[in-house]
């Protein structure tokens, strides 16, 4: 059996005296959805920012492909394929989809002893991977500002996978979006995941979790809660467990015997 693309064994992660996590492990299979889950102030973010080299773990290893890693940077684990899809996608609404798509990576062409930017080959790029995801860029030189959310968090999500990702991390991609955009983003979701890719899907929704996951774990206050499977846990389990669990079954008791 191949060695997970990723795996964090025991991370811990801490500001001071604060412990932001303490001791959360995780791995993500090429060619699953692990969706992570919890509620604002879980630590989502501080360990998804340890698993891209935003943050040096104080303690824990990570591993990909069986393969111990230390990131230093952020640059570290981009070239070892890990790619983040923040909320805000890192996007310029004024400038053109096409080179929002490439970001600095655009192809060039030489004329004499200079290089440009060469904007034919960019935009014939462009056109065919949004249209692998269903989207029909008629012009790629507009404005990525005019696309609507969902169309802009898959210019990002296949920017991330053009670049040669192996793991991609969406971090809330579904927040802020109508149904209709959602089921575009989650369509997508499903897309990369059939390419091989592993990804890793934050959100506090568990029904959008549901819907592309293959495991789910839940993390309250830095602490895993537990890991599920597709099949073997109810979308009203999962929710218990991460709207309090067995603090809300207490709660309930509590109720019930006032009553």
């Amino acid at each position: 059996m191949a060695a997970p693309l990723i795996e964090m064994r025991d991370i811990e992660k801490h500001f001071g005296s604060v412990i932001a996590l303490g001791g959360v492990s995780l791995t993500v299979n090429a060619g699953e959805v692990h969706c992570l889950l919890g509620d604002n102030g879980a630590g989502k973010s501080t360990f998804i920012k340890t698993m891209s080299g935003v943050h040096k773990p104080n303690a824990g290893e990570m591993y990909m492909e069986g393969e111990k890693v230390v990131f230093d940077s952020a640059r570290d684990a981009i070239d070892r394929g890990i790619a983040t899809v923040y909320q805000d996608l890192a996007m310029i609404p004024l400038m053109s989809v096409t080179r929002n798509f490439f970001m600095g990576r655009e192809p060039t062409k030489k004329i004499g002893p200079f290089r440009f930017i060469d904007f034919e080959e960019a935009h014939r790029i462009t056109k065919e991977e949004m249209m692998k995801i269903g989207i029909d860029v008629r012009d790629p030189d507009q404005a990525v500002g005019t696309l609507s959310g969902g169309e802009r968090q898959t210019v990002a999500i296949a920017r991330a996978v053009h670049s040669g990702a192996k793991l991609l991390i969406l971090d809330e991609p579904t927040s802020a979006l109508g149904v209709r955009q959602t089921a575009m983003v989650l369509k997508y979701v499903n897309m990369v995941r059939e390419r091989g890719l592993g990804v890793v899907f934050i959100t506090h929704n568990v029904r959008h979790a549901m819907a592309v996951g293959d495991r789910f774990t839940v993390l309250n206050r830095g602490q895993t809660l537990g890991t599920a499977v597709r099949g073997e846990i109810e979308q009203d389990d999962l929710q218990n467990m991460m709207a309090g669990g067995q603090d809300l079954q207490d709660l309930s008791d509590e109720t019930g015997d006032a009553e």
